[in-house]
């Protein structure tokens, strides 16, 4: 299985509308005019994805001091975001990429086809709706939140979070 590349810096960041609810969805132009972090993981109920959303629970109030907006993305149904993220305790809306299957995800770059499901990547969208910073991990690695604070950093300070790397 080969590693992915993320969607370069500067890009134009593709346009999605996904289910949050049985009967509400959402878009990225939903957010304009604020990052937005969008987290793309395998499964609900994964030890490796448990882990990295709650992680991402817990730095939230650190993300929205540059109010930004979390977004965790998996092929998933609908049902199945709702009893994880109230299982978890998660803060942040989970999105279905369901069907068409993971549509959203390949258009990110971060869908494994033979597995079916989305790769683990993390992508920061400045306000303007362009990718600041990407990044596709190992499927079985957490990529933790340094990453992503650091590009929201820079993106705060003014500067090209391109320059950030994992």
């Amino acid at each position: 299985m080969s590693q992915q590349s993320p969607l370069e810096p500067g890009t134009e960041a593709p346009d999605f509308k996904l289910k949050v609810t049985p009967d509400q969805q959402v878009t990225l132009k939903d957010f304009d005019g604020q990052p937005v972090i969008l987290v793309f993981y395998p499964a609900d109920f994964s030890p490796v994805c448990g882990d990295e959303l709650a992680l991402y629970n817990e730095v939230l109030p650190e993300f929205q001091k540059h109010g930004a907006q979390v977004i965790g993305i998996s092929v998933d149904n609908v049902w199945c975001h709702l009893a994880f993220g109230e299982e978890r305790n998660l803060h942040f809306p989970l999105l279905s990429d369901f069907h068409p299957k993971g549509e959203v995800s390949r258009s990110y770059n971060a869908y494994l086809e033979d597995e079916g499901e989305s790769a683990r990547a993390i992508y920061v969208i400045d306000k303007g709706g362009n990718i600041a910073w990407g990044y596709i991990a190992p499927i079985g690695v957490n990529p933790g939140a340094d990453g992503a604070l650091r590009a929201l950093e820079a993106l705060s300070d003014g500067h090209d979070a391109q320059s950030n790397k994992s």
